[in-house]
């Protein structure tokens, strides 16, 4: 088992769950810049897997197999059980946060098996919404937590939460981002940390 983990595009992708541990971390402790500094390297790892394992041709194909599955497993950790996490941290473990964080873990669980099963609609197109869109997206959405307050954060976190988790099992036709969207996302991820990480100073 551990000789398929010292495969490159395998240990990137393993990167990308310490970071989405250190997410977790984060998100507990309610240091929320932090947070979302580390799930916003998870999906920049998630991006570099795919793009390492395409360019070493001599990969086996039980280590590709064994690399979609791995990949598969972090990204639930990274992009569905990191966001539920954070929900049920902003709203202090509140009851009335749990429904959310299960639709989030549900349709997390729901859209990855049914990726696992059939794949893209084509080379470049999803349906419904990628998971690690989740995470773009609530990196930019905390940026604007001290102009609400916690508390009324706490309800619109929610609700853009639900919308997300809509769209990540809706019947829609979504482009998968490549090429020069990568350096895109390394870029959002760095002005992104620039901002969280002066936060925290």
């Amino acid at each position: 088992m551990l000789a398929f983990a010292r495969d490159l595009p395998n240990v990137c992708s393993l990167a990308g769950l310490l970071a989405a541990l250190l997410g977790l971390y984060f998100a507990i402790r309610g240091v929320y810049p932090a947070a979302l500094m580390a799930l916003l390297w998870a999906v920049v790892f998630d991006w570099s897997d795919g793009r390492l394992a395409r360019r070493m041709k001599e990969r086996t194909a039980e280590q590709g197999a064994f690399g979609a599955q791995l990949d598969s497993l972090i990204d639930l950790v990274s992009f569905s059980v990191a966001p539920a996490l954070l929900l049920l941290s902003v709203g202090r473990f509140s009851p009335w946060f749990v429904p959310g964080a299960f639709v989030i873990l549900a349709t997390g669980v729901i859209r990855l098996s049914y990726f696992n099963v059939f794949g893209l609609l084509n080379d470049s197109t999803y349906r419904g919404l990628a998971l690690d869109n989740n995470v773009l997206v609530l990196a930019l959405l905390f940026v604007f937590e001290p102009v609400f307050g916690m508390t009324i954060f706490a309800i619109v976190l929610y609700v853009a939460l639900m919308v997300l988790a809509a769209l990540n099992v809706a019947p829609i036709e979504t482009p998968k981002l490549g090429g020069r969207w990568y350096y895109a996302v390394i870029l959002y991820a760095l002005v992104l940390s620039a901002v969280y990480g002066w936060q925290l100073l």
